[in-house]
């Protein structure tokens, strides 16, 4: 099978590079005139992943054409332009991955109902999990989830093409928890970014990661999500993973805000897309209208609105006392 990569961010870079570790050819798709130069002339991304010196097999080209007629695209373009671009290409029945976690701000739509709508002959999977992308280029131990929305069939024309020795990827048929997973931790990563920029101390960031999974097992299983999917990689392995690093954009994000700098200077100023900053407000919509409680992610949502870090906390931590399991809240 051929393959391409939409997208050549850090993330859609090293998948291109994790592809192309094994020889094979893979052409990735650039926005940007001089990086698509700079790729295929220096084999480097000194924009978004300088750390990778990439392989001789990796092809980049800004023609959006030339990517029509690969058997197999991962979907790494920011979550907010995945609709725009792929309605762009060229219509080709394919397996298309989706790599971009986030819900689309204005309709509350998953990726995957963006994808299907946008290119409705192809079938869709999403690939998601603990991934920072520096260590995938490097080629260090990984594992994601694939969830296959044609199930097993889809799985075994896709596994093979992007399982390496040190990329492993696992099953599911559950793409609305793969997606829900991935989406809700950016937001959470926020928060415990804040918690770490007001010093907060690792007994609170535990609490955090604790309390907002429950949030995101709650979010998930009230749109249909599996219980047992977000226990696995993309739901709480990836939380755990962007919940404790500054390697993490969101975590970066909401450090920044903790230590007093202010939100829209802090979008302006970004290179890459910390997604859960559009995700947040979606995600309060959507939980407002399901009547789920999702006081973590409202908080997010307050601090990127403009409200003060500490303000904000000392509101959560003035809730009502209640049990921990089989509370709605």
């Amino acid at each position: 099978m051929s393959v391409g990569v939409i997208g050549a961010g850090a993330w859609g870079t090293a998948l291109a590079q994790m592809l192309a570790s094994d020889g094979r050819d893979v052409l990735i798709w650039a926005r940007e005139a001089e990086l698509v130069a700079e790729i295929n002339s220096a084999r480097t991304n000194s924009l978004f992943l300088p750390s990778a010196t990439l392989s001789d097999t990796i092809r980049a080209t800004g023609d959006l054409g030339e990517m029509a007629g690969l058997d197999a695209l991962l979907v790494v373009t920011p979550a907010q332009h995945m609709g725009n671009v792929l309605a762009n290409m060229p219509e080709h029945p394919r397996d298309l991955v989706l790599c971009s976690k986030g819900i689309e701000a204005g309709t509350g739509r998953l990726m995957n109902h963006v994808a299907k709508d946008a290119a409705p002959g192809s079938a869709i999977a999403v690939l998601s999990g603990p991934t920072f992308a520096h260590e995938v280029a490097a080629g260090l131990p990984t594992a994601v989830t694939l969830a296959c929305a044609e199930g097993e069939e889809q799985w075994d024309r896709i596994a093979p093409l992007v399982a390496r020795q040190a990329f492993r990827p696992y099953f599911s048929d559950d793409v609305t928890g793969a997606e829900i997973g991935g989406s809700v931790k950016n937001v959470l990563a926020i928060a415990c970014g804040v918690v770490d920029g007001l010093g907060l101390g690792q007994n609170a960031r535990a609490a955090l990661i604790a309390r907002g999974y429950a949030e995101m097992l709650r979010f998930g299983e009230a749109l249909g999500a599996r219980a047992e999917t977000l226990a696995g990689l993309c739901g709480l392995g990836d939380l755990v993973l962007t919940c404790s690093s500054t390697s993490s954009r969101n975590f970066s994000l909401g450090k920044a805000l903790g230590e007093g700098r202010k939100a829209d200077e802090l979008m302006a100023d970004r290179k890459t897309v910390a997604e859960g900053a559009h995700t947040a407000p979606v995600l309060v919509e959507l939980a407002a209208r399901h009547a789920i409680a999702m006081p973590i992610v409202t908080a997010v949502y307050d601090l990127l609105k403009g409200d003060e870090p500490r303000a904000v906390v000392s509101a959560l931590l003035s809730r009502p006392l209640r049990a921990e399991q089989g509370s709605a809240e």
